[in-house]
Parts: structure tokens; sequence; C-alpha cells
């Protein structure tokens, strides 16, 4: 193996001739770098030690007092560090601090709690700061709170943080910059910003200047809470008070502007930076990549990355950078590109942190790639790395996409396990897992427990539940849902009442639907265009045209933008209705494509139908010449009416060049297809195509209704094509369908209209089989036959027939037709 380690040593010139007692000091302070290298294994590792004080540097008295103890170790500060972080219990730190010799150095005491601190490990620095306060030689300093309050700021504990900082006072340790600055820091974390301003009075009073720093950590106060105005007033007062805004200072500022979602304003400031000449960094830029992909202008923030790659670039992307890219790729939808993305990083020797590992993840959740989701959550352990409460969730939400939710429940058990708890979006995240996949009491289960444990559930909690309400495809009692948020102060949002609203309609309540449209807009909660568009097309569905195209008004009232789907839907209305509607759809559709919404499948296929129930059927294929310039590709429900519009239009033939073009683009064949190209068959007397097509439709008779089914058996017996008709049937037959009274009816009309009876009672025996029982038309039809138009020498056979039908139980109707 090989393995390389330096140790980095200051220069000579930083090792001048300087006083005794100073050269001791500097020299105990000093922090040695150590360099680690396995060329095998790729590792690198740097790691800093500081010696402090040791057995030599203390006075005299103390030195002989441990010098023959064999207990009492002459270990350097990094080395008592490391001793206390090893410890089981970090409330016994009195065993090894009392056993250290530099703990007769007060000067040591700084140094230890700053390599505590850097380690980060909070609750060992709190110990051994009470530690230190109990000993004899201890003195309160302003470094030692300092670094204390920073540490609890990190940690977000700012009611410790003040506590320091009224304690520091007690013992007669001045309040300095720095102490206002960490203080201020912890406040901004924790976004108390009225806190942090009022510190910064009291700095103010106590005569102490505050320094760009002191004017910084107020900015992000202000700004990370999301009152960028507040940010600009402060960043205000520090340039008229003399101090001069730094880069850093205009990346708070760019952040306040991210925090408050005023995202055009943070590029404008960012062109105001570069008219200032002002240089911007790695971090300027994430800023400006993540408002962009908020505005929406991806093609512009993936420009920003792409220009920091280039080699003469001055700020290359980290980690940051590059997980902000993969969100945005996540949004768009391009898992594929999220994942490149994440190997170039890993390719320009970025480590993946947390944050990037669970953006990979949540791409892959959001199109229920389970598998790949898996494969990143023990890539995350693989790498050493912990997961966190996203990394499970998004490993659980891709199960529930998945349609997989037992498996989630497994996902959410081994959380508890793994001792991390699960938030309010966990819970969503499980909700849905079930909703989503009809398992509706599993979902209110969750939805209980979820209180149970102590999470209180959101606004997200009643959409997810009321979701899955919807998808559950039984009547359910959605007031229930809605009183249960009423009842726990959840105040319901626009996507909420539109999620409710929705299940109503698809429980054909459409009077509870509107009733809640109208609470909806007694409360002043805003209807957007998604209200609209689940109350049309709801309408449509209960065939009230004239009420879906009503609320046409209420969004021009409310100032509700039209989109593509309103107008789809109100299309669909009008297509739906009587002839004389034919003008308004027109209108809509034009007014539609003025508005820039470009006309999607199915906005052409409700003028299709339009043109359809109007019988303009020119109108109808030139609109499809229209839909095919403009790139829009037809599907089932756009081509079937078209093939209805060439079949009335009298341009049968026309139906089979779009056959062709159905199987070139590889659009599936329904019911509806099928019809209306056996139809055009029997206009044009293919029959041989029509032979093929049976053929052709065996893959998808079992998806077809039996009312479709018996109306392309009557087109066959009607041309005469009775074979064909037969053939058609033994397909039906053998692929599982159920066939009933209307199907055999159709059989016997067209065998008897042909004169083959033999066939005629052979499907007498085959209802008989079948448990169907012939009706009495169908034995008084044959018995005329034979007495008609069999002739005397079958005549006497076909009564032999029947009676031996009478003797296998076909007994009633066999009687009555007697």
């Amino acid at each position: 193996m090989a393995t390389v380690t330096h140790l980095v040593t200051p220069p000579e010139s930083s090792r001048a001739y300087r006083p005794r007692a100073a050269a001791k000091t500097s020299e105990a302070l000093q922090e040695k770098k150590s360099v680690y290298v396995n060329y095998d294994r790729g590792e690198h590792e740097v790691s800093v030690r500081v010696s402090g004080f040791r057995k030599a540097d203390i006075a005299r008295r103390f030195r002989v007092r441990v010098e023959n103890d064999r207990f009492q170790k002459d270990w350097s500060v990094t080395e008592v560090a490391e001793r206390l972080v090893a410890l089981n219990r970090w409330e016994e730190v009195d065993g090894v601090l009392n056993s250290w010799v530099g703990r007769f150095a007060r000067k040591n005491f700084p140094i230890l709690i700053s390599e505590l601190s850097r380690r980060g490990c909070i609750d060992l620095c709190v110990n051994v700061f009470n530690w230190m306060k109990n000993q004899k030689n201890y003195c309160a300093r302003n470094d030692i709170y300092n670094t204390m309050i920073r540490l609890h700021a990190r940690c977000n504990r700012v009611d410790q943080a003040r506590g320091l900082f009224f304690e520091m006072q007690k013992w007669s340790c001045k309040p300095d910059a720095e102490t206002y600055n960490a203080l201020i820091n912890a406040h901004g974390r924790a976004g108390q910003w009225r806190w942090a301003m009022n510190l910064m009075d009291d700095m103010l009073r106590a005569a102490i200047a505050p320094s760009r720093t002191t004017y910084n950590n107020l900015i992000n106060a202000c700004g990370s809470s999301g009152n960028w105005r507040e940010a600009l007033e402060v960043c205000k007062k520090m340039t008229d008070n003399g101090v001069g805004p730094d880069l850093v200072t205009h990346n708070i500022v760019l952040s306040a502007y991210k925090s408050g979602r005023q995202y055009s304003k943070a590029l404008s400031y960012f062109e105001l930076m570069k008219g200032a000449k002002v240089r911007p960094d790695t971090t300027t830029f994430n800023i400006i990549i993540y408002c962009l992909s908020k505005l929406g202008q991806t093609s512009q923030a993936l420009d920003v990355f792409n220009s920091m790659r280039e080699k003469r670039a001055e700020c290359r992307p980290d980690v940051v950078t590059f997980t902000s890219i993969m969100h945005l790729y996540s949004v768009r939808g391009e898992v594929e590109s999220c994942r490149a993305v994440f190997e170039a990083m890993v390719a320009e020797g970025l480590r993946p942190n947390i944050v990037s590992y669970n953006a990979l993840m949540g791409a892959y959740a959001v199109h229920g790639m389970s598998e790949n989701a898996l494969s990143v959550f023990q890539e995350i352990k693989r790498n050493g790395m912990f997961p966190d409460v996203v990394s499970y969730t998004c490993l659980l939400n891709s199960y529930g996409r998945s349609g997989q939710p037992g498996k989630a429940k497994e996902v959410f058990l081994m959380m508890r396990k793994e001792r991390r708890k699960p938030n309010v979006v966990t819970y969503n995240a499980l909700i849905d897992a079930y909703g989503s996949n009809g398992l509706l009491p599993e979902a209110v289960g969750v939805f209980r427990q979820m209180e149970q444990d102590g999470v209180k559930p959101n606004v997200v909690s009643v959409c997810t539940l009321l979701s899955a309400c919807s998808r559950s495809g039984k009547k359910v009692n959605v007031e229930t849902v809605l009183s249960a948020a009423e009842a726990r102060g959840i105040k319901l949002n626009t996507a909420a009442y539109n999620s409710a609203i929705g299940s109503f309609i698809n429980g054909a309540e459409l009077e509870k639907a509107i009733a809640l449209y109208q609470t909806m807009r007694r409360k002043k909660v805003k209807a957007d265009s998604v209200t609209f568009t689940v109350l049309i097309s709801g309408s449509c569905r209960m065939s009230k045209y004239s009420e879906a195209v009503s609320y046409l008004k209420d969004m021009e009232e409310l100032g509700v933008p039209m989109t593509k789907e309103v107008y789809s839907s109100v299309l669909c209305a009008y297509s739906k209705q009587a002839s004389g509607q034919v003008t308004e759809a027109e209108s809509i559709f034009k007014q539609m494509k003025m508005d820039g919404c470009k006309p999607d499948v199915i906005a052409y296929t409700s003028m299709l139908h339009a043109y359809n129930a109007s019988e303009k059927w020119e109108k109808a294929c030139e609109l499809f010449l229209e839909m095919e310039d403009n790139g829009v590709e037809p599907d089932s429900i756009a081509c079937s009416a078209l093939m209805k519009a060439f079949n009335k239009g009298g341009q049968p033939s026309n139906v089979f060049i779009l056959m062709d073009l159905m199987r070139e683009k590889e659009v599936p064949f329904t019911g509806a297809v099928f019809f209306e190209i056996f139809s055009a068959c029997n206009t044009l007397q293919e029959w041989k195509r029509a032979i093929d097509l049976i053929q052709m439709m065996e893959p998808y008779l079992p998806s077809l209704s039996i009312g479709l089914t018996n109306q392309m058996l009557h087109l066959f017996g009607k041309s005469g094509k009775v074979e064909a008709m037969m053939k058609l049937f033994y397909k039906i037959i053998a692929s599982g369908v159920e066939i009933n009274l209307k199907t055999y009816a159709v059989l016997l009309e067209h065998l008897l209209a042909v004169g083959n009876w033999r066939k005629y009672i052979e499907v007498l025996e085959w209802m008989n089989d079948g448990g169907i029982q012939p009706s009495t038309q169908m034995y008084r039809d044959i018995i005329s036959f034979g007495e008609r138009s069999a002739g005397i020498e079958f005549e006497p056979l076909i009564r032999q027939k029947l009676a031996s039908l009478r003797n296998k139980g076909v007994g009633g109707n066999l009687s009555k037709a007697h």
C-alpha cells in the first residue's frame, strides 16, 4: 500500500526571533497540519493538531505537584479533545480532564474549547465549560464566551446563547463587538430578526462600534426571515455610517431577495453588482441559478452553470451549484439529466453531500423509480453517510408512487428503528402512498397515528387525504375530512378546496361540489384555474353543459386567467351540446389561440366532436390538417372522431389512410376506432380488409365493450358476410369476453337471413350450454322458417332438432313457441 504522511510546518520567516515568553505562547497555540495520502484507495485527509501548554510550560509549583503522579498525563490539547470525544457518556469528562497536566495552564482553556467546537460537539463543550468554571485558576474571558455563543448559534440554541451573554456580564466580562456579532448571528439563524435589531441598538448604547461583520449578520438575520425590506434598510444604514459593503454583503442581500421570493429583484441587483464592477463568487452564482430556476428561466440557469464550468472561469461550481442544477432537472422531469449532473459532480472530484443524494432520490421518487431510489439510498450508507429524514421520505415516496404501499410502510418503520423522527412531510408521503393506491382506511389510519405521535397535520395533510378520498373510487364522506380540518384549526387553502371539490365530483355529488365552491368564495379564498377546470369538467360529466359554460363569467369577475385546461373543458362542454353551439366553440377555440394558449390534443378533439355533432365534416377534416401542421400528435379519441367525420362526410377511404398513420405512430386502437374502420369497410365493400382486421383486433377484444362487439357482428351479418361474423364471434369467445343475449340475437338474426338453419340450432345449443335462456321469439323464428322456407325435406329435421333441445332441458320458451 502506498501511504504518505507529511507534516506541514510554518515557513522560516514566521519563526524569526521573538521574546522567549511570546515564542512559547506562539508555539503552544500553533496549529500543525498533518496530511495523510493513500494513493491506492484515493484517500486524502488533512488533520490539524494543537499542542497547547504542556508540563514544561506550567508554573513550577504545579509541576512539582504532578511530577511523581503516574495518573497525571502530559497530553496535548488535541489529544485531550480526542479522548473526550471518544467517551461514551459526555457527563464523565471530569475523569479525563482531572488527569490532564495542562489544566493548570488557564491559557489552555480557550484552546480546548475552540478544538472541541471545531468538532461540533456542543453538549461536550458545555460539560467541559462547566468543569472549567469550577477550577481555581479559571478566569472569565471574552474569547471563551464568544466561542461558546458561536457554537450555540451554529446549533440554533438561541436561549442558551443569550444565557451565556448575561452570564459573562455577571463574571465582570464585558461583551465586545465579537460577542454581539455572535449573538446577532444566533438570533438570525433562529429567524428572530427583531431580537437581532434590538441587540444592535444595545451595542450602539454600549458605545461599541458595529463592524462590517455586525451589519452583515444583521442583514442576514432580516433577510433569512424573508424580511428583505428591513434587510435593505440595514444595508442603507451601513453605507450611511461609512461602512462599505463587501462581496459577502452583496451575497447576503441577494440571499434576502431569494428568501423573500423576490427573484426578479435579485436578478436586477445582480446586474447592479456587475455595473459596479463587483466580482461575483460561486455563492453569488448559486443564488442566481436558484432565482432563474424559480422564474422558469431554466435555459439561462443552465447557461450560467455552463459558463462556470469553462476552463478559464474564475468561479468553479461547487456541490451547491451541482445540487441546484439537479433540482432544476428534477422539476423538469428529466431524471437522466439529473443523474448525469450527479455523475459529472463526482467526476470533477467533488464529494456529494446528503442534500445532493436527496436531490437525486427526489427525482427518482417523483417518477416512482423505487429501485433507483433504493440504489442511491444504499450508496449513501456505503459512502459512510447517515440518511436523514429527507432521505427516508424520498425512498418512502418512491415506493408510494410506484404502487407499493407495503414497502413504503416498511421504510417508515425502518426510519423509526434508526431513530430518525418522521416529520409532517414523511407522514403526508405515507398518506399519499396509501391514498394513491385506493387504500383509504389505511390513509385515514396514518392521519390519526400522525396526531398520536405528536406531529401536527397541516393543510397538505388534508389535501392528501382529500385526494385519497377522490381516488378510492367509493362514495366517501368528504365532509368528515373537512370538519376534521376545521376542528384542528387548519385553514383550507385553494389547493385543499380544489381537492375537496374534485372528491365530490368523482363521487357524483355535483351539488355538494357547487356548495363548497360557494363556501370558498364566501370565505374569501381565491379560486384559481384548477378550481374552474374541475367544476367545468365535472359539470360536463354530469351533462350539465349550460352550468359548465356559466363559470366563465365567474372567472372573468375574479380575474382568473384562462388556461389551456380551462379552454379544453369549455370546448368539451360546447361540443356535447346541440349543434347550434358550434359557433360558440369556434369562438372559444379562436380566443384560445389569440391568448397564446397552444391548443393540445384535447382541445382539438373537442372541436372535432363539435363539428361532428353539427355535421360539418369538411371543417373537421380541415381541423385535422391544422392539427398536423402544428405538430400536435393525435390520440385514439381524436382519431376515432376524425374517422367518424370521414365516414359521415362521404370519405371512407381516408379512414384507412388514418388507420395506417395510427399504426406508424403507434397510436393505440380503441373500440370506437375499430367500429369506424368496420363502417368504412362496409361502405366500400372492403371485406378482405375487414377480415384481416379481425386478426389485428384480437389483442384488444378484452378491453372492448360488448355493445361495440355486437355492433361489429351486426355490420358483418347485415352485409351477408356470415363466415366473417362467426370468425369474429369465435375470437370474442376465446378472449374471455362475457357474451349476453343480445350477442346471440345478432348471430341468430343473420344466420336465419342467409338460411343457415343448422348453425342457428347449433347456436341455440351453445346458449343452452352457457346458461342463457333463448327467447320465445327465437324459437318462433326457426319454426316459421322451417314451415315457409326449409321445404318438405328439412322441415321435419328442424322439428326433430328442436325436440332434442327440449329433451336437454330447454323447456319453457320452446313450449310457448309451439
